[in-house]
């Protein structure tokens, strides 16, 4: 087997564990609105705070997840980009978040699937 291959059978195998890990984690799944999300992928100290977001809330934090921009976002909700903004800056007070990064960041841990 050469270098590559056998890389390439690593990624494959540690793919294997992730998903393995994934399923596990999933029959402890945390309601983020009306998505199931894995407790592995949520922070602890978000455990609690993300239960309290609005549905509007989570729609918006998921597709920020998915690398939405703003002015996308807006439309697919058919919202201000203003709005958005206002529910941006709500989750972050209420996940006690410093900005729209961490937040962004969050929300790809959330609802970015692993692939």
């Amino acid at each position: 087997m050469t270098g590559e291959e056998e890389e390439d059978a690593r990624l494959r195998e540690l793919m294997r564990l992730l998903r393995q890990a994934d399923a596990r984690a999933a029959q402890e799944d945390v309601p983020v609105g009306e998505y199931r999300i894995p407790r592995s992928r949520v922070p602890e100290r978000h455990s609690g705070a993300i239960g309290t977001l609005t549905k509007t809330e989570v729609a918006v934090l998921r597709f920020l997840g998915w690398g939405r921009a703003n002015a996308d976002i807006a439309t697919l909700l058919v919202i201000s980009e203003n709005t958005v903004r206002v529910h941006l800056n709500n989750m972050c007070r209420k996940l006690e978040l410093d900005g729209v990064r961490e937040l962004n960041a969050l929300a790809g841990l959330l609802f970015h699937p692993l692939t």
